[in-house]
């Protein structure tokens, strides 16, 4: 479920690309002004992390879709090694099988330099400003989502929240980064591309900051309010984590 999840998102990613960024696109030539091209691809990337952390599998697996993030809850012992490590190998095979299926669905335009298999690369401020934006911007996802998935009354609205960060995030970071916060998104472009540059500061900044932010969390709010790793339970299913998702309706 976990590579099907980032799978899509990649699919979606390379999808969007290229309607928004392949000169050939009609969506291109009509809307030049390429921060509103921008901004649209964030409200489209952002709609579709919702549609996914709120599809049934995305409830069932907590879509994680992100190494970076099944680390953090690892850490905070939600996870079990085990699970984690099957986590992370089906994040790293679905980003970059959604890449190579857009690739064959969509053809050319997909490797098309302008598009370039949605690869993340720092931007001309170079890879120092690429890395503390990542990190920024991956600590705050993980200060807010923590915050929100575990609190009674707002965790209904995580996958909203995680994607209005996200939709936001595309729309005024991404010039920066390319905005990836994801070791296997970034991976996944970056194979298919062949295109390496500075790829360290898309694995130490997102699993740095949401490893700092996961910790920070528990320190101050405390182990016992961390419920669980993800936010779904209103299911007949197994929950997979180290779960104590009742004790949240004692939460205040």
């Amino acid at each position: 479920m976990e590579a099907a999840a980032l799978g899509m998102f990649m699919v979606s990613a390379c999808v969007f690309g290229v309607l928004l960024g392949h000169p050939a696109s009609a969506i291109y030539q009509a809307v030049p002004d390429p921060l509103v091209r921008q901004i649209l691809g964030g409200i489209a990337m952002g709609l579709t992390a919702v549609g996914i952390i709120s599809s049934p599998w995305g409830k069932q697996s907590g879509a994680h879709m992100n190494p970076a993030f099944s680390l953090m809850f690892l850490s905070l012992g939600k996870i079990a090694p085990w699970d984690a490590l099957f986590y992370v190998i089906a994040q790293f095979i679905g980003g970059l099988t959604g890449v190579v299926l857009s690739s064959f669905l969509i053809g050319p335009p997909v490797a098309d330099p302008a598009v370039n298999y949605v690869v993340t690369v720092p931007g001309p401020q170079g890879p120092w400003v690429a890395f503390a934006a990542e990190f920024a911007i991956s600590f705050l996802l993980i200060a807010i989502i923590l915050n929100v998935s575990n609190s009674r009354r707002m965790t209904h609205y995580t996958p909203w929240v995680a994607g209005l960060l996200i939709a936001s995030y595309i729309s005024i970071e991404s010039p920066l980064s390319g905005m990836s916060m994801n070791p296997a998104r970034t991976l996944g472009s970056a194979l298919p591309a062949g295109v390496w540059t500075a790829i360290w500061v898309y694995f130490l900044a997102p699993v740095l900051a949401m490893f700092s932010a996961g910790q920070l969390f528990r320190h101050f709010r405390g182990a016992h309010r961390i419920f669980c790793a993800k936010y779904h339970h209103h299911n007949d299913k197994r929950c997979i984590f180290r779960c104590n998702y009742g004790a949240i309706h004692n939460e205040r």
